[in-house]
């Protein structure tokens, strides 16, 4: 089955294997399109065909396989004529919730259906590589003795845990221009993740930790500053002995542990100091000539098309085939990204047990999202169908393209398992891209090869990414952003003038030329994300859980409240203490684009005039790569109540344009809830041209939207909506105090909302006198909307404080109300959080916004007066004015990455 034989048919198509019965659309064909064929016949198509998708090329009789590449990637389920637009149930309706201008066929005319491969031991045959090159060139790399040799001369400041991002990023940002003094530093940089942040131990535990040692040991890593509390489940601590443990060379690197035990500031002066200690050694580091066996390359694609298996993933195959033949390594990974192409991987392996441990992988990753209530075989996403994959089987056809089939398969590892020889390997990792980076980026790949058929605008902190795009029309949209256009294949340049050029770009590269992603100061992090689901015997009850009313609890009202006010804005939608203008992203990978979007309004000011307090940008790692309908339902639903929360002035939504929940899913999902459209605005990072072009899109329609700033009245305690959280050791003169503001604002009309996992619902002084005889039970599901005002329970599946900031803000509150009992947490980026605790330990004093002294049941009257001032406007939480600000989805009980 060898790749890039295609056939073309006219200049309108593809046919990607002489043998196959359909066809691929290489431009929107128009229903009555005559369509030549290599025998000199001619077909008219039934219906419009969609750029990438399929059309048949003679007629194919019901229980008949459909055939690509010479692989079934579907079974006829009613008689198909020549012409006809192939199609199964699922691109249908992923193109009904698109914005499409022609007729779509009344129904389906295939099944999915994927063939088991069975692997034969009596047959096996080992395969051979690939012959050496007699005449390797080499490359300007670090040599790092026993860690391999950097592409890259990167400090970073690494995130122990989701719980420090903040301080990462806040400190990467503070010592940015420090790095432009020096030639030979690349960057300063953060990374942080989503991992670790709770006290429970996760599932990840210990891919989370070889991840991390993988990164702190990276030959791209000059210098390391990891930071922590060192109250999390993964912490420094554990993180160095388990380097200890497995050998990593960690002496190798410069490197320092800081686990945060003072104020904001004063640890970001400590960061400081010690990075400017490393700064002129990092300098003194020089690249010298370095043979190819050193360099590893990451093969990912990401926003895949029907022309990813065509063009651009045999190019990347092309060049990894000449970096083996030079005795360097490539990496194949995304598991469930080659269910139904594993005959073809396996073609040429090194030995069975090899084949028998791809085959394993895969078996186990199938197994593990079905403890989720899934399948793996849900992976592509709505991008995917739109450009064409209507299944796993087709995605995965083209996604094993990376695999050159000259080359042979030599070693199966773990996610994040370093890299100990040369040759080509695959990784276990999920089809989430990000997730997948990482684990290639760990085991010490030190170039990415990153294949496009959409545009993903994916790049990674300290590795060097080469975005290689699948069609022409494609790449001049987006050419500020992308590297290579392998869709210049499709216009008639060979695959060997085109591969050589980028075997000879990735030198280049590799020894100091930067790449697009690198000049547009773009990256992204995200290691696999724990899995709480790990057996099916809860499945039944977690997948038929029904959510809460939304009824609020009624507790015993207080007849002592006082009488406060504070300035409200008011508007037809009510009062509230607040205007937002909010950049939401559909999905992860437009995250740093919103994020980039809302600094430069905020730098200008821009809003000022209207009274819009600040512009925010909610960044997380949801939208796609995940098929579990529990956890999208909660990615949902925290989209849609940000939409509508009451600070919100106006929201612009970001898509990146290939994710599952793209903009026209969110406008549908709006629709449905009978919300104004005309609030809101769309923007696209790939279909507006990039991420310049989008950031001015996104400033100019913000530059519309301004109006007049609204009145400004007094309002009671009955128009606060505040959340309440504990983090730490809770004391009951603190928890009596939270029940007494709660009691004072709830009787006046307000609305109160803790989560049901909170040490306040187990605390008898919180409830005891709130639900006298009675058990709270929860009202909201996590990050529904307030729509009755009261005392409300938010259930959770999460017990990371960033997770339930997140969750308890989207139900509406105006401020969150915490009661610190050992560090400080994150704030939330629009939502003040105000952090209280009593004076035991003054180590973060500075970071609290009230310290209570005496009897801490008597501080209710002076937290109440910081609510006033903070609804006021009078007051900044201390989190929102250091920059100490976090924002993540949790992915539920069942989530699981695909």
């Amino acid at each position: 089955m060898p790749m890039g034989s295609e056939r073309i048919l006219g200049e309108i198509s593809r046919l990607p294997s002489p043998g196959d019965n359909v066809a691929i659309a290489v431009r929107r064909l128009a229903a009555g399109d005559v369509v030549p064929l290599v025998d000199g016949q001619e077909i008219a198509l039934s219906h419009t065909i969609p750029e990438g998708h399929r059309f048949a090329v003679r007629d194919i009789a019901v229980g008949d396989p459909l055939l690509s590449w010479g692989l079934p990637f579907g079974i006829a389920s009613s008689g198909i004529a020549a012409g006809d637009y192939v199609c199964n149930q699922s691109v249908l309706d992923s193109l009904a919730g698109r914005s499409v201008d022609f007729v779509l066929p009344d129904a389906p005319n295939f099944e999915d259906r994927i063939r088991a491969h069975a692997l034969d031991a009596r047959t096996f045959r080992p395969g051979s590589q690939v012959a050496p090159r007699e005449d390797p060139p080499t490359f300007q790399g670090y040599d790092r003795g026993g860690r391999g040799v950097g592409t890259r001369n990167t400090i970073i400041v690494l995130a122990t845990s989701s719980n420090t991002s903040g301080y990462a990023q806040l400190l990467a940002e503070r010592l940015k221009n420090h790095a432009a003094k020096y030639d030979q530093i690349d960057d300063i940089v953060a990374v942080v993740h989503t991992e670790g942040g709770a006290r429970e131990i996760p599932n990840n535990k210990d891919l989370l930790l070889k991840t991390l040692a993988g990164f702190m040991t990276h030959p791209n890593v000059a210098a390391v500053l990891a930071v922590d509390y060192g109250t999390e489940a993964t912490n420094n601590r554990n993180l160095r002995e388990f380097m200890g443990g497995e050998g990593y060379p960690l002496n190798e690197v410069l490197h320092h542990f800081l686990s945060l035990g003072g104020d904001l500031v004063s640890q970001l002066d400590a960061g400081e100091r010690v990075i400017g200690d490393w700064l002129e050694p990092v300098n003194a580091m020089r690249r010298s000539a370095q043979p190819l066996s050193e360099l590893k390359i990451a093969l990912q694609c990401g926003g895949s098309d029907a022309f990813s298996g065509i063009s651009g993933n045999p190019l990347a195959a092309w060049s990894a085939r000449e970096l083996i033949r030079c005795g360097g390594s490539a990496v194949l990974a995304e598991t469930d990204e080659l269910i139904g192409a594993e005959s073809y991987v396996l073609q040429n392996v090194r030995d069975l047990e090899t084949a028998q441990q791809f085959l394993h992988m895969i078996a186990r990753f199938q197994e593990r999202v079905a403890w989720h209530g899934a399948s793996a075989e849900g992976n592509p996403s709505g991008g995917n169908k739109f450009g064409g994959l209507y299944n796993i089987v087709l995605k995965s056809i083209g996604a094993a393209a990376k695999m050159h089939p000259e080359l042979r398969l030599d070693r199966v590892i773990d996610y994040a398992q370093p890299l100990t020889e040369s040759g080509f390997y695959f990784m276990d990792s999920p089809g989430n891209d990000l997730e997948s980076i990482a684990g290639e980026v760990a085991s010490g790949c030190n170039l990415i090869y990153f294949v496009t058929g959409n545009g993903s605008i994916t790049n990674f902190p300290f590795v060097p990414t080469i975005k290689i795009v699948t069609t022409t029309r494609r790449y001049e949209l987006l050419s500020a952003d992308m590297d290579v256009n392998a869709g210049a294949y499709l216009d008639g340049v060979s695959m060997e003038s085109l591969g050589q050029a980028l075997f000879e770009k990735s030198l280049d590269v590799v020894s100091g030329e930067r790449s697009r992603g690198e000049l547009a100061g773009h990256s992204q992090v995200q290691i696999w994300r724990n899995w709480k689901q790990t057996d099916d015997a809860r499945l039944t009850d977690l997948l038929d859980a029904e959510l809460p009313d939304g009824s609020p609890l009624s507790i015993r009202e207080s007849d002592d409240a006082p009488d406060v006010t504070f300035k409200a804005f008011c508007s037809d939608n009510g009062n509230t203490s607040g205007r937002v203008g909010l950049i939401l992203p559909t999905s992860l990978c437009s995250g740093q684009v919103a994020r980039m979007g809302a600094q430069r309004l905020n730098e200008k000011g821009q809003g000022d005039a209207c009274a819009v307090s600040r512009y925010a940008a909610l960044v997380h790692t949801e939208g796609c790569g995940v098929t579990v309908q529990d956890s999208e339902d909660i990615h949902t639903r925290l989209m849609l109540s940000y939409l509508q929360h009451p600070m919100v002035d106006r929201a612009l939504l970001l898509e990146h344009g290939c994710e599952k929940t793209h903009n026209d899913f969110v406008r549908n999902a709006l629709a449905e809830k009978g919300q104004d459209l005309d609030r809101f605005g769309w923007a696209s990072v790939q279909l507006d041209g990039g991420i310049d072009k989008v950031l001015d899109r996104v400033e100019s329609w913000f530059a519309h939207q301004l109006s007049d700033p609204p009145r400004i009245e007094d309002a009671g305690l009955g128009s606060l909506r505040v959340g309440l959280l504990s983090s730490g050791s809770l004391s009951s003169g603190m928890a009596a105090a939270f029940a007494r503001i709660m009691r004072w604002i709830v009787s006046a009309g307000g609305s109160v909302v803790v989560h049901a996992e909170d040490d306040l619902v187990a605390s008898s002084e919180f409830i005891s006198d709130l639900l006298p005889g009675r058990e709270p039970r929860a009202t909201l599901a996590f990050g529904q909307v307030i729509e009755q005002p009261g005392f409300h329970v938010m259930a959770t599946p999460t017990r990371d404080p960033t997770e339930l900031i997140t969750g308890l803000g989207a139900t509406g509150v105006e401020i969150i109300l915490a009661s610190v009992g050992d560090h400080p947490v994150q704030g939330h980026p629009f939502i003040p959080v105000l952090q209280v605790s009593g004076d035991g330990d003054g180590r973060y004093r500075d970071d609290m916004d009230l310290v209570l002294a005496g009897n801490l049941e008597d501080g209710a009257g002076p937290i109440l007066d910081l609510i006033v001032r903070t609804a006021s406007r009078e007051y900044t939480a201390r989190s929102q004015a250091l920059g100490n600000i976090a924002y993540q989805v949790t992915r539920g009980l069942l989530g699981v990455s695909t």
